[in-house]
């Protein structure tokens, strides 16, 4: 396994913005959802699992977790399809609950608006979105980002959740790749 440090590009997020930037991010869904009923935040696996947990830690109002495990990506992991997968779908009722979607990085948006379509049906009271990453460059459908950490430029990025190849998610910072120095095994 190769060392990230041979093809880090650039630190686009040091580990103290992350970390600044949630606790921002918490504080304004405490105060958004004060005194709306329950709220239920919806990890997309596997890649949100990092910024949930330093997220609902921010959170002051009393939540639930869930999970669910959807891919859009093919052969190789690094081009979206445009064709959802759910591999892990939520084991709770949503119906009349505040539920809040935490995602890694939206880049096209075809997974996400699959998703919201899907949910939606299950009538929750409200349904939003809140991501660590926002691709814009890439969109490809308009998706509504209610709370969004960081908007970032057309890069390929790892660390903190995201993962190369399924490996690099422990990194405490948002990496840029350097393509030309990567060995994909």
């Amino acid at each position: 396994m190769q060392d990230y440090r041979d093809f880090l590009g650039e630190v686009l997020i040091s580990s103290e913005n992350l970390q600044r930037r949630i606790a921002e991010l918490g504080e304004q869904i405490s105060k958004d959802y004060a005194g709306k009923g329950e709220l239920l935040l919806i990890c997309i696996l596997r890649g949100g699992v990092l910024f949930l947990t330093d997220l609902m830690r921010q959170i002051s109002l009393p939540h639930a977790i869930e999970f669910m495990a959807v891919s859009s990506y093919g052969v190789g992991g690094r081009q979206s399809t445009g064709q959802i997968r759910i591999s892990l779908d939520l084991n709770v009722d949503i119906f009349n609950k505040n539920v809040l979607l935490v995602e890694d990085i939206i880049d096209s948006g075809h997974t996400i608006a699959a998703i919201l379509e899907l949910l939606s049906t299950r009538k929750p009271a409200s349904l939003s979105v809140c991501t660590l990453l926002d691709k814009f460059e890439r969109r490809e459908v308009e998706v509504p980002i209610k709370y969004c950490g960081f908007s970032i430029p057309n890069k390929f990025v790892f660390g903190y959740g995201l993962d190369i190849d399924d490996y690099y998610r422990n990194l405490p910072f948002i990496g840029v790749v350097d393509l030309d120095r990567y060995k994909h095994d």
